[in-house]
């Protein structure tokens, strides 16, 4: 029966992590397709830059949710006699961690494509160890307000909630996962990581190119609903 719940826990925060805030948000706001704008990520940073703040932030804190509440019911379940006696102490959590990550990323409902993992990564670190989670979190914007890069600010705390980990004398389980974490997070932003290289990769205060496009499709479609009115 553990067994069968612990999978059942996994899959249940792949599904959870998989809810695609940002495409659906932008969906009832704007009519579009995030995606097919600005980076094409369905995460906080694209729709900030695609449709504004307000938007980005709003999604920003339900991918963190994504994240934070399947971690915190599976440390619930962690400390249960039936896993202690499994032998799979600890790692429950990072399992129900690593699926929201994957499930950001790789939504089920978007035919597997989605954001970059970083605020729902973020959420399970303040599940996982709150301190920690606060302290990338720190790292965050202290490399946010000197570069003005998300992305690079994304990479330089994940890669260091490790090493927060480690100091927290956190269960080795949890450091591996920081670990796993830091690779897969680069992984999705290999694309940035180009952009920087190139010089090309825009900054917190730049907004997407693709506005004025938006900008053009929503004076168009209003201009088309309201040509067959004059014409009456």
């Amino acid at each position: 029966m553990s067994v069968c719940l612990m999978i059942l826990l996994v899959l249940a925060s792949y599904v959870i992590g998989s809810i695609p805030t940002g495409y659906w948000l932008t969906k009832v706001l704007k009519g579009i397709d995030i995606r097919q704008y600005g980076s094409g990520s369905t995460g906080a940073t694209n729709v900030w830059r695609c449709v504004g703040k307000g938007p980005g932030i709003c999604v920003f804190f339900i991918d963190l949710l994504k994240g934070l509440l399947p971690v915190r019911v599976a440390l619930a379940f962690d400390l249960a006699p039936d896993f202690a006696a499994l032998d799979v102490h600890h790692l429950l959590p990072v399992f129900v961690a690593l699926a929201a990550l994957i499930g950001h990323s790789k939504s089920v409902f978007l035919n597997f494509q989605g954001g970059k993992s970083a605020a729902t990564g973020l959420g399970t670190l303040l599940a996982l160890k709150p301190l920690v989670g606060t302290a990338t979190f720190a790292t965050w914007l202290c490399v946010l307000y000197a570069f003005r890069i998300v992305s690079l600010a994304s990479i330089v705390a994940t890669g260091f909630c490790g090493v927060y980990m480690a100091i927290a004398k956190a269960p080795v389980s949890f450091v591996v996962y920081c670990i796993l974490g830091f690779a897969y997070v680069t992984y999705r932003h290999k694309a940035n990581i180009q952009r920087m290289l190139n010089g090309t990769e825009p900054r917190l205060s730049e907004k997407s190119k693709d506005l004025t496009k938006l900008a053009d499709e929503e004076r168009n479609g209003m201009s088309k609903s309201i040509e067959p009115q004059s014409k009456a």
